[in-house]
């Protein structure tokens, strides 16, 4: 079959010899006036998100913080988040971004396990910062309330005000070095404990050059200078959905989350103006694209649910979103198929990604989204080598085998922070093994099965729960589906489906096992199926496994 690639674009990029400072600076000039940040009534332009990330940045170096110094982000959502983490990258620090929702004891874990010396902070998530112990941090910084992250009262006035660290000069000197610690990536946790991935600026900043090109038609530049810019690869880019200087996105995805804070640093170098309506809420949402005529929409597959639900419940003016993504976990085909009609002039785009590789490593075409296969997550971006690989990890497999992903490619991360074993076990030679199962077709579209401790084994074969969660969702009483493996003496695993049903739907379990009996082999078949009314999620979205397993296990 013909190979396919994004039209009039070459299969490798330049990658600039920069930080994440050069984003900012590029912001600065290419789109000075543009609106970068809206949070309630304020807004700022990028000329002033850069004056004010500089400034911080002084602030921060003025009280000790810079090369060497670990400074978490334990904030809500709101236009000071973005301005606080490239504050911190810029002055030669590392963010690590934390859940604010956790209880003070796992909070005290991350902190010290990452070695945290500092802390931007917020009003309503102080006092669990207070609870999980602050005798490590030279200092703690309390970001404003604002429309999008409101709270009750006044901060306590231990903390630095980041009003105060922006009232600095702004931070001048040499640029950040590439191979610097940009931030560390806490990991799902969906299959144990967190673990912190250590992103280099030259790995985000790949993932950013990838990832805009992908999506814009547009090629990395430097100038004279050695100043970065966006150019056209070619005239008549119509088939792209997305612009530089010309987007609008709603973003309620939680900036601790590696989905949101690296799709922030996308809309920067392409003069996004980022809308932050603060706590989702499906309709608010769906309203504020309306409001806002937003033309990129991006979220996780709970994201996506949730807004479907509220689609079918009111009726919203959607016509202006040119592009949808959906990334941190697999979203059904069916789920997608909705989309496409909520979205009518939207592509519906999907990638395959994870924190060890700084975001995505597969995307879907959005120039010539009639060239996606039904069910792949897409293609290797630029520069990206996906192999399916056997158990053992020494065997390349050929096209159409299930097998273990390994990826290779300028965004893998640097590996575990202070974890050297399981960097050596997960990163060997410039490979990243992914830990997930998939295959490719004979156009190189990668497919995927799941996680490898997701696979179960019936009787000696393998079932793969994916794939049968992608058949129960197309179901029409279905809204969400999770399937775990039970032990079962004498067969080893049987499939254990977990379903939620959409309002009104009068299906039973019967039914619903029924519905897959004929579709899938006698090995393959749901011999379990319970409906719940909500599946365990983590903070950023993804089904905790885990949580269903043990249920299953209490059940016996």
């Amino acid at each position: 079959m013909a190979e396919v690639w994004p039209a009039h674009m070459p299969r490798s990029l330049e990658y600039p010899e920069a930080g994440l400072d050069a984003l900012v600076e590029a912001a600065a000039r290419l789109y000075p006036e543009r609106t970068a940040l809206v949070d309630g009534e304020q807004s700022l332009s990028y000329a002033a998100f850069a004056d004010l990330v500089h400034r911080v940045a002084g602030g921060l170096r003025e009280r000790g913080i810079g090369p060497g110094d670990i400074v978490a982000l334990h904030m809500p959502n709101s236009l000071w988040y973005p301005i606080s983490y490239y504050a911190v990258v810029t002055c030669g620090a590392a963010a690590a971004p934390l859940n604010p929702a956790q209880p003070p004891a796992a909070l005290a874990v991350q902190l010290r396990e990452l070695g945290a010396t500092a802390a931007v902070t917020h009003a309503s998530c102080f006092p669990a910062l207070a609870a999980a112990g602050t005798t490590g941090l030279r200092l703690m910084v309390c970001a404003p309330a604002t429309a999008a992250a409101p709270a009750d009262g006044t901060p306590p006035t231990t903390l630095t005000g980041l009003e105060q660290l922006a009232a600095a000069a702004p931070l001048s000197g040499p640029p950040v070095s590439p191979d610097a610690l940009a931030h560390l990536q806490l990991t799902g946790g969906t299959t144990g404990r967190a673990k912190g991935v250590r992103v280099l600026h030259r790995n985000l900043l790949a993932h950013v050059l990838q990832q805009s090109a992908w999506r814009t038609g547009h090629l990395p530049r430097t100038d004279a200078a050695g100043r970065l810019r966006l150019e056209p690869a070619a005239t008549g880019l119509d088939t792209f959905p997305l612009r530089p200087c010309g987007g609008v996105v709603v973003t309620v995805a939680p900036m601790f989350h590696g989905l949101a804070l690296v799709s922030h640093a996308m809309n920067i170098l392409t003069g996004v103006t980022v809308v932050l309506p603060g706590r989702f809420q499906a309709h608010d949402y769906l309203a504020a694209v309306e409001r806002h005529r937003a033309t990129y929409v991006v979220g996780a597959p709970a994201f996506y649910h949730a807004l479907l639900r509220a689609a079918g419940e009111s009726s919203y003016d959607l016509g202006s979103v040119r592009a949808t993504y959906s990334g941190g976990a697999p979203l059904d085909t069916t789920a997608l198929e909705r989309l496409r009609q909520v979205f009518p002039h939207a592509v519906v785009g999907e990638g395959y990604g994870l924190s060890e590789a700084t975001g995505s490593l597969v995307s879907t075409l959005l120039d010539q989204p009639e060239e996606n296969p039904r069910g792949s997550v897409g293609l290797p971006v630029f520069d990206t080598e996906i192999q399916i690989r056997s158990a053992d990890g020494d065997r390349v497999l050929p096209a159409g085998e299930i097998g273990e992903i390994w990826a290779r490619g300028p965004q893998i991360a640097d590996g575990y922070h202070g974890a050297p074993e399981l960097t050596e076990q997960q990163f060997r030679e410039g490979w990243l093994h992914t830990g997930d199962l998939g295959r490719l077709d004979d156009r190189g579209f990668l497919f995927l099965a799941g996680r490898s401790k997701d696979m179960l084994i019936y009787k000696g074969y393998n079932v793969y729960a994916q794939h049968l969660e992608e058949v129960l969702a197309a179901h029409p009483d279905v809204a969400q589906v999770s399937v775990v493996g039970a032990p079962r003496e004498g067969v080893g695993e049987i499939p254990f489906a977990f379903v939620v049903l959409r309002e009104g739907a009068v299906a039973c379990p019967g039914d619903l096992m029924d519905f897959v009996a004929a579709r899938v082999a006698p090995y393959q078949r749901i011999r379990e199926l319970r409906t719940v009314p909500a599946l365990p999620l983590s903070a950023t979205g993804k089904v905790l496994k885990t949580e269903l397993r043990a249920l299953v296990a209490a059940a016996g």
